[in-house]
């Protein structure tokens, strides 16, 4: 059976695609059919001006367009979308949505940094982890950050942020934004230890790529500053050349690794794992189990 989700985010949209297959065990295995990403960037318009442009909303609709066709061609019945921070913020955004449905089918709801957090959440990578630690969920996008922290097998606390990379390059972060989100990471993890993250996002992924690690171990925290040195000290443009990457990586990567280190200096975090999902992964968990509830006699 196949599940999809949209994620319509600040700095780019993803299409994932997912079979679903019992295992032997009767739990469910989510295997990864398809994922396409296109660069949108809604937020290079939004948090400069509130609004998408005509040119990047012409590009949004298009590529639900695209996506339509794809889930078409995959035979795709079951499908789940969510539009993150850039959406929340613009002024235009209901409309642009509403036409987006009206020429596509396709309805896009926007979320609440908690509900993305929620939704992050139910990838449930920590349940497979050591029980006697805990564990910070760290999702860095384009216009936010989003933590959830998992303790003793229950969710403790979940919270967002607007702090994100595409803010981050516009200069909208100012350093009262940085000091709250400190202080409610301190306040409420003081009484733990022996804390591990766990990141999600396209730069933590290419940072595991760039890093030759095995599947299943972890980033250091001195792994992250070193490379977070090594990429400011070159251009974009040399970004690019040196370590292969897209120019909406390139220049994303170093504000996304200013959070990452930031957030684990903050907490004394030495170890970040790298599974590999996100918020498209979550939104498919999330839409299998309503179609179970529904399916349920």
């Amino acid at each position: 059976m196949k599940f999809a989700a949209i994620d319509i985010g600040s700095n780019a949209a993803r299409l994932l695609i997912t079979e679903a297959s019992p295992k032997a065990n009767g739990e469910m295995d989510f295997t990864k059919v398809n994922l396409v990403r296109v660069p949108l960037r809604l937020g290079i318009d939004v948090f400069a001006s509130g609004t998408i442009s005509d040119k990047r909303a012409y590009s949004l609709v298009n590529t639900i367009k695209a996506y339509k066709l794809l889930l078409d061609v995959y035979d795709v019945k079951y499908l789940k979308s969510a539009a993150t921070s850039a959406m929340r913020d613009a002024s235009n955004g209901t409309e642009i949505l509403e036409r987006v449905k009206r020429e596509t089918g396709i309805e896009i709801k926007v979320i609440t940094g908690q509900e993305e957090a929620n939704y992050i959440y139910e990838n449930h990578v920590a349940e497979n982890l050591d029980k006697t630690r805990g564990y910070l969920y760290i999702d860095v996008g384009g216009g936010s950050t989003e933590f959830t922290f998992f303790n003793g097998n229950r969710m403790v606390f979940k919270e967002s942020f607007n702090i994100g990379t595409i803010r981050l390059l516009q200069g909208k972060v100012e350093e009262q934004h940085w000091q709250q989100m400190k202080d409610f990471l301190k306040l409420h993890l003081k009484t733990y230890s022996n804390v591990i993250a766990i990141g999600s996002g396209g730069n933590i992924n290419k940072i595991f790529s760039l890093s030759k690690k095995k599947e299943g171990k972890p980033l250091t925290l001195d792994l992250l500053k070193d490379y977070y040195k090594e990429f400011s000290s070159f251009s974009v443009e040399e970004r690019i050349h040196l370590y292969n990457l897209r120019e909406d990586r390139a220049d994303v990567i170093v504000p996304a690794l200013q959070i990452y280190v930031n957030v684990m200096r903050w907490t004394d975090i030495q170890e970040i794992y790298v599974p590999k999902i996100g918020l498209a992964d979550g939104l498919v968990r999330a839409l299998y189990k309503e179609i179970s509830a529904l399916a349920q006699p």
